[in-house]
C-alpha cells in the first residue's frame, strides 16, 4: 500500500468561471470533503473555497490511490454542480458546455495541482497562503481572513469547529 505525504491540492473551475461564488455550490465541496473524511479516504487539514478555485491541504489514506481519490472528488462535485445548475440556472450551465467524446460539460480544468508537503515549514507556508487567499489581491471576500466562512482559518484562529471533518495539521506529526 502506498504512503501518501500531506499535499497541497488546487483545482480550478473551467475557464475560471466563478460558479463557486454561490454558497449552494460551496456546500457541495464541503459535503464531499466531509464524505471523504467520514469514509476514511483522506484527512483534511485545511481548505479554502474561492469563487473559481479551491485549495486543500490533505493527505490521502494509504489504502487509496491518490489519483483515484482526486478523480472521484472532482467527478462527484462536477456531477452535483451540473445537477443543480440544470435545475436552477441553465444559462450558467451553458457556459460549461464542451464538445468532448466523454462529456457535454466540464466544471474543473484538467490537471489540478498536487504538491507533496515534505516538512512542517512547507505545510505552514501553504496554510498561511490558503488562509490569506480570500483577503489578498482583488478578492476582498472578507475584512479578516478568519472571518471568511468557507475556509479553515477560523478553525485555526478561533477554534471554531463547524467543519467537523477538519483535523489540525500538527496531528500529522504526532502520528
Amino acid at each position: 500500500m502506498p504512503f501518501h505525504h500531506v499535499q497541497f491540492f488546487t483545482a480550478t473551475i473551467f475557464k475560471w468561471i466563478p460558479v463557486l461564488s454561490h454558497d449552494c455550490y460551496k456546500r457541495i465541496i464541503i459535503d464531499s470533503l466531509k464524505f471523504l473524511v467520514e469514509h476514511e479516504r483522506c484527512e483534511v487539514y485545511a481548505f479554502v473555497i474561492m469563487p473559481n478555485h479551491i485549495h486543500l491541504i490533505w493527505q490521502i489514506n494509504q489504502h487509496y490511490e491518490r489519483a483515484n481519490v482526486q478523480r472521484d472528488f472532482l467527478k462527484f462535485t462536477s456531477q452535483q454542480i451540473r445537477f443543480m445548475l440544470k435545475d436552477q440556472n441553465s444559462e450558467l450551465l451553458s457556459r460549461f458546455e464542451v464538445n468532448l467524446k466523454d462529456r457535454r460539460h466540464q466544471f474543473w480544468q484538467r490537471n489540478p495541482l498536487s504538491v507533496d508537503l515534505l516538512s512542517r515549514e512547507m505545510i505552514e507556508q501553504k496554510l498561511d497562503y490558503i488562509h490569506a487567499n480570500p483577503v489578498t489581491g482583488n478578492w476582498n471576500l472578507a475584512d479578516d481572513f478568519a472571518e471568511y466562512h468557507y475556509s479553515s482559518a477560523s478553525f485555526y484562529e478561533d477554534n471554531k469547529t463547524e467543519f467537523t471533518f477538519l483535523k489540525h495539521y500538527m496531528e500529522y506529526f504526532r502520528a
